[in-house]
């Protein structure tokens, strides 16, 4: 027996050392895998963002190089025109048969726009677009400037649609005199529809700061930080926001509408231009957790390396006591467990006997307050409204109307005297007392009393009840209960609304049918709707009682409480109760 303690307690020791080893071991493994990977992350991401930044300055001087090109490249055409025989020729002679289709040839030779040749008073002779022949562009800046000027002139001009139009012009001359002006269109737009189909969001400024071409059309003729808050653009620069990341070590150069973006700006050799680029960060993210998650996993091998070699020397180490003391602890084992098992069952059972007592207990009473205190805030607040008018009136020396509202004092007391009763006696759901009632003075009576609270607020109430009675056998007072709870849920779902508006609507088809829809934000969780304790009010403002109160109501009175979504918004509640029939004039 002794030799046999003896084993268990050094194979005891052997474990305790073993094991805290092991943690030791893991404990070092891990922090250095945490200080490697934080290492890692700040390098790669640093390394990555530079490429990142590389390539965008890379693209940049790409487009840059492109706008150029084509710049320079129709820029000697409205030279080499202003020399052509033909054109001078049908300028000088009036006859001008031939020389709409030289401009169309020479227009799919270089590729530009359109062409245009004006006469001296500024009317379209000839044009790559027919449709333009007659048109007097006499106030054209572009036909104004190039009269003046002995050179080739380069205009912008802005068409009614936002698109922005990029013309040469050169005066023809015949002798010294000039007889009139060509006009070559440069052919950007082809530009952006190519930045566009890429999914690329790009601008160009002029000198001034304004957007004169872009990926996205809502950007032109604006400055770029009024570019940058335009919101019904779902364009490439939306597209880069979305798929950006939002991480600490993003060294970021520019913030559009709280996400961070790489802005790459850059220079246009051509009249103050400049050309701004935006490109997100997303493949940077992606690249360095691509390797920071291959550095995790091999610490986590090798974590599990470390586990397997300790486990591994422990068993080795441990088998010769194993084998010595088996017997002697798996019965110890054994009757250990036993005891405990029986100890921790007797105080468990002491345990769950106190908890349900107590909490039988707890919940009577949380239930019973709740309730009372549900029930009794809305008469209590039209008593205060009451009492408040009542004061007011005998100041003003008025006693008969003050009578009026204390009767109507006097009737909240009875009906509260009347709720705390059917409180009292609602575990017993009773229906000896069940009577006709016609739904329509159940309304009104609801209405009446939810008076004070209406007058205060601006809502638009619209209501639809037959003309004839309709009668359910019911409570009056427990459906005038439902009604009320029904309307100031409706009224407190429209608190947030700019115009609050109410529909109440009583028909009667197979069954009876009220029901009170609101134009609030409507139902999120119809599976909760109608549990005790849940709401979806501020703290304060409700404990979640009135709708599984009046569900159990009308439950009672052989009806049912539904409730569903608008389809034109809102909430709306609706009480399904069976007709009353009446006996006797069936039998007649």
């Amino acid at each position: 027996m002794t030799a046999n303690r003896t084993a268990i307690k050094d194979a005891s020791l052997l474990k305790v050392g073993t094991s805290l080893v092991a943690r030791l071991v893991v404990v070092v493994v891990i922090a250095i895998a945490i200080l490697l990977v934080w290492i890692s992350n700040l390098y790669l991401t640093q390394r990555f963002t530079q490429e990142t930044r590389s390539q965008a300055r890379l693209r940049l001087t790409l487009y840059a190089g492109n706008i150029l090109s084509e710049l320079q490249r129709t820029s000697v055409v409205p030279l080499l025109l202003s020399r052509d025989p033909i054109l001078i020729k049908a300028l000088n002679s009036g006859d001008y048969t031939a020389t709409s289709i030289r401009l169309i040839s020479i227009r799919n030779e270089i590729g530009a726009a359109s062409l245009i040749l004006l006469d001296g008073n500024g009317r379209v002779v000839a044009a790559t677009d027919r449709q333009e022949l007659g048109a007097r562009h006499r106030e054209m800046s572009y036909f104004v400037q190039a009269l003046r000027a002995n050179t080739t002139v380069f205009t912008t001009q802005k068409l009614d649609g936002g698109a922005m139009q990029f013309s040469y012009s050169r005066k023809l001359q015949s002798g010294k005199q000039g007889i009139g002006v060509i006009v070559v269109q440069v052919n950007l737009a082809k530009l952006e529809q190519k930045w566009a189909q890429a999914g690329e969001a790009i601008m160009v400024t002029d000198s001034s700061g304004r957007v004169i071409l872009s990926s996205e059309p809502n950007w032109r003729n604006k400055t770029v930080k009024e570019a940058l808050k335009v919101t019904d653009a779902p364009g490439a620069i939306e597209r880069a926001i979305r798929d950006a990341s939002n991480w600490s070590q993003t060294a970021v150069e520019a913030i559009t509408r709280g996400s961070a973006i790489m802005r790459v700006d850059g220079k246009i050799n051509f009249q103050g231009w400049r050309l701004t680029y935006f490109s997100s960060f997303a493949s940077v993210r992606e690249r360095v957790n691509g390797v920071l998650a291959i550095e995790i996993m091999g610490f986590a091998i090798l974590v599990a390396l470390v586990f397997y070699v300790m486990s591994r020397r422990a068993l080795k180490q441990s088998s010769v006591f194993q084998r010595e003391s088996m017997e002697l602890r798996a019965l110890n084992a054994r009757l250990s467990r036993e005891i405990e098992e029986r100890e921790k069952a007797e105080a468990n059972l002491r345990v769950a006997e106190q908890s349900l007592q107590q909490s039988s207990k707890l919940a009577a009473l949380g239930e019973m307050s709740a309730a009372v205190s549900h029930e009794l805030n809305q008469p209590l607040a039209a008593m205060k409204t009451y009492l408040a008018g009542a004061k007011l009136l005998l100041q003003r020396h008025r006693p008969d109307e003050a009578l009026s509202s204390f009767q109507r004092i006097d009737d909240l007391i009875g009906r509260m005297g009347a709720i705390t009763r059917q409180l009292k006696s609602y575990a017993r759901k009773s229906g000896d007392e069940l009577q006709p009632v016609d739904l329509r003075d159940a309304l009104s009576v609801a209405l009446s009393m939810m008076e004070p609270q209406l007058n205060q607020m601006e809502i638009r109430i619209t209501r639809s009840l037959p003309q004839d009675p309709v009668m359910v056998m019911g409570d009056q007072l427990r459906l005038e209960q439902v009604i009320v709870n029904l309307l100031r849920n409706a009224i407190d779902a429209t608190k947030d609304m700019k115009t609050r508006e109410l529909d109440i609507l009583l028909s009667v088809g197979d069954m009876a049918k009220l029901s009170v829809h609101d134009n609030g934000r409507g139902i999120d969780d119809f599976d909760q709707l109608f549990e005790p304790f849940y709401t979806t009010k501020k703290p304060g403002d409700g404990v979640g009682l009135g709708l599984a109160i009046s569900s159990g109501i009308i439950a009672d009175l052989g009806g049912r409480l539904i409730a569903r979504n608008g389809s034109r918004g809102g909430a709306v509640f609706e009480i399904q109760m069976p007709l009353y029939k009446d006996e006797s004039a069936a039998a007649e």
